[in-house]
């Protein structure tokens, strides 16, 4: 049996306003139990598909469709999914342990005990339980997005977005990272759907992806990111091969 669609995208088009559109009537699928890539160059409008997608912004035109259940939200009722933000957006008055706690005092009602008792199980899925008291600022890059994630776990959802999770990283700490997530994703059953330039993580952890073009303004290619280096466009070929579009 295949994998059931989980997202699905229909001639979505996206910008700031009808005269800036980034991309224009995209559609695809995102399927159920994957780690699924939005990809290409800065400036082509990766993060703001992605905004869309969570429903912190409305597209210019076309439909988006989450679990068969319309179109997403994300701040008027319970999530239904968790999102790591680019560079972690912790809240650096906070600690660790209050991040991640906040969503489960606003969404249930749940006592104390068994709040600290989730927060404690996030932070050691990622392995942080050590820093549940220290603030984000105390903490390397890597560690605040680790933490970044646990708090998107937070409310037990099935599908995650993450933000460009590797930006900023070294090679080892970004390596680590996405053995992370592979290791969450498998374990837990994950939708992840990952926003990243970063051809390491392209092609060590997703199984599937889209590629923008910021020039025609459209989806120049979806498929396996490695059967994709072969693409005829020059385009995807620049891209996934690290490659100049002149050469």
């Amino acid at each position: 049996m295949s994998p059931r669609t989980i997202i699905e995208v229909r001639d979505v088009s996206i910008g700031w306003s009808q005269a800036e559109v980034l991309v224009e009537r995209a559609s695809f699928d995102i399927r159920e139990g994957e780690i699924f890539g939005i990809l290409g160059r800065s400036g082509c409008g990766k993060t703001t598909l992605l905004r869309e997608l969570i429903g912190l912004e409305e597209p210019l035109a076309g439909h988006i469709s989450i679990a068969g259940i319309g179109a997403p939200s994300l701040g008027a009722t319970r999530p239904k999914f968790g999102v790591m933000f680019q560079q972690g957006a912790l809240f650096g008055s906070m600690t660790l342990g209050e991040n991640i706690a906040l969503s489960l005092e606003r969404w249930t009602d749940l006592p104390g005990d068994a709040i600290r008792a989730i927060v404690r199980a996030k932070l050691r899925l990622v392995g942080l339980e050590a820093a549940e008291h220290q603030l984000p600022g105390t903490l390397s890059g890597g560690m605040r997005k680790r933490a970044a994630i646990a708090r998107a776990m937070a409310l037990e959802p099935s599908l995650l977005f993450l933000d460009e999770p590797s930006s900023g990283l070294d090679p080892v700490t970004s390596a680590e990272l996405d053995r992370l997530i592979t290791t969450l994703q498998r374990g837990l059953g994950l939708t992840v759907v990952l926003v990243t330039h970063e051809l390491g993580s392209i092609f060590a952890i997703v199984d599937r992806c889209v590629v923008l073009d910021r020039v025609s303004r459209s989806i120049v290619a979806t498929g396996v990111p490695r059967d994709l280096r072969g693409s005829a466009d020059r385009r995807v070929q620049s891209f996934l091969n690290r490659q100049p579009e002149d050469a």
